[in-house]
């Protein structure tokens, strides 16, 4: 079982930029990717996208190509997630989740079996 722990999320304004952490703990391995995933009220969940902890490989979802960026300290059992440009359909709760192992980039919320408790990004003026 792997444990995730998210920090980072607040309110900001349109334009502005916010960093999200996630820290695993737990059974890790090197087979297992961390994906990013986010709902806004009323929406279903959204896969953001992904990043292999083996190769740093990653995978985007085209709404926020270009303006976020996965990254990972493997010393820290940390992923993160840099959200630049920040426009206010960005909103949503923000999810890192551990993918079962074997499955690297796939954007189907069942290949992931850990997630984090969810962290609220706001973007408004």
């Amino acid at each position: 079982q792997v444990q995730l722990v998210e920090s980072g999320g607040g309110l900001v304004q349109p334009g502005d930029s916010l960093r999200l952490s996630c820290a695993a703990s737990g059974r890790l391995s090197s087979s297992y990717a961390m994906g990013w995933f986010r709902q806004a009220p009323g929406k279903e969940r959204e896969f953001v996208g992904s990043i292999s902890w083996n190769s740093g490989r990653t995978y985007y979802a085209d709404s926020v190509k270009g303006r976020f960026t996965f990254s990972r300290d493997n010393g820290k059992n940390t992923v993160y997630l840099q959200m630049n440009s920040l426009k206010p359909e960005d909103t949503a709760v923000y999810y890192c989740a551990a993918s079962k192992p074997g499955y690297s980039g796939t954007s189907r919320s069942d290949d992931y079996d850990s997630w984090g408790q969810g962290a609220q990004v706001t973007v408004s003026s």
